[in-house]
């Protein structure tokens, strides 16, 4: 085993991020990353804070005959970690990349749903069609759980079709040789799609209340057109929600086989014993959402629900993960 792929399992049995061991080594991140792919070597003085750091001998880093750590200097890994061939994460990451489109345009029917219920009720309310206010609110809602309905149906082979990775994304893992170096150079590729299709998705749910604001200053009290740009504000962030779900996916499979970022294996920890959490928040949230909408009819509000939980949430999880990881 050469030096690299030393200093990678060695972080990683550890479960340390580049940026973490770059901390306690006092270089950039960047310095990992090179030492981990073979791009260039620590120098005698790094190398012995290497060894310091992960409580090894200075013989086994630079020796490529020794390939295991003495049971004395790896006290600290708990259990066997499983192993990642090439050809397990060359599937993975083939799988995520199918997925990502078909979930990505799940969450785009769901935003999608209530838009004809809102039209079509608006039109129907101000003399618009010749329906009355009941035919226009089941044709909506036909059209609502129709998309819905389509919407599970992807969320549910998308979720299938991945049960077979879950452990890369709630266990820590040891990926085999070549396997980082793959997952990096692929990362490095998409990194400039990421960030194009990232930003014009968020540029678009940040600009979506912009046809309301139009409507409200030239459209007068023509209410037909607020029920328009209220279709059309949907419409613009279920666009947006598309393009940022779509290459999240993606660039959170090379995450998952790294272990970096929310797949670090201290975060794995930290959702495996706080999952519970996480699934009845969110159940609650679902239920608001859907007896608000439901009692009051206005889904041309309720929708707010959505991006309020998602940020409140983001700040329970901080706030939680701080408690946990000071105690």
């Amino acid at each position: 085993m050469i030096l690299a792929d030393k200093i990678m399992e060695l972080r990683k049995k550890n479960g340390w991020s580049q940026e973490e061991l770059a901390e306690k080594m006092d270089v950039s991140r960047q310095s990992i990353s090179k030492w981990e792919s073979a791009q260039s070597v620590p120098d005698m003085g790094r190398l012995v804070r290497l060894s310091e750091v992960f409580g090894v001998s200075t013989d086994y880093l630079l020796k490529d005959e020794l390939e295991s750590v003495e049971p004395s200097e790896s006290e600290s890994v708990e259990g066997s970690l499983r192993s990642v061939s090439m050809e397990e994460a060359a599937a993975f990451l083939r799988m995520r990349e199918q997925n990502a489109p078909r979930v990505a345009l799940g969450v785009m029917l769901c935003i999608l749903s209530p838009i004809l219920l809102i039209v079509l009720g608006g039109a129907s309310e101000m003399g618009k069609l010749a329906l009355s206010e009941t035919q226009a609110t089941g044709l909506g809602l036909a059209a609502l759980f129709v998309l819905v309905g389509c919407a599970v149906a992807l969320f549910v082979t998308c979720s299938l079709r991945a049960s077979r990775f879950e452990y890369l994304e709630k266990e820590p893992i040891d990926t085999l040789y070549g396997v980082a170096g793959m997952a990096r150079d692929r990362r490095e590729k998409f990194q400039g799609v990421y960030t194009r299709q990232l930003t014009i998705g968020i540029v678009l749910c940040v600009v979506a209340a912009l046809p309301l604001f139009v409507s409200l200053v030239f459209a007068g009290g023509d209410e037909f057109i607020h029920v328009l740009a209220v279709g059309a504000l949907l419409a613009l962030v279920a666009i947006g929600s598309l393009l940022i779900v779509r290459v999240s996916i993606i660039w959170s499979g090379f995450q998952q086989l790294l272990e970096e970022g929310d797949y670090g294996r201290e975060n794995k920890a930290f959702e495996k014993k706080n999952s519970w959490l996480a699934g009845s928040y969110w159940l609650l949230v679902t239920a608001g959402y859907l007896a608000w909408s439901f009692i009051t009819g206005r889904w041309d509000q309720s929708w707010i629900v959505w991006p309020i939980a998602g940020v409140a949430f983001g700040a329970i999880w901080a706030v939680l993960r701080a408690v946990q990881k000071n105690k």
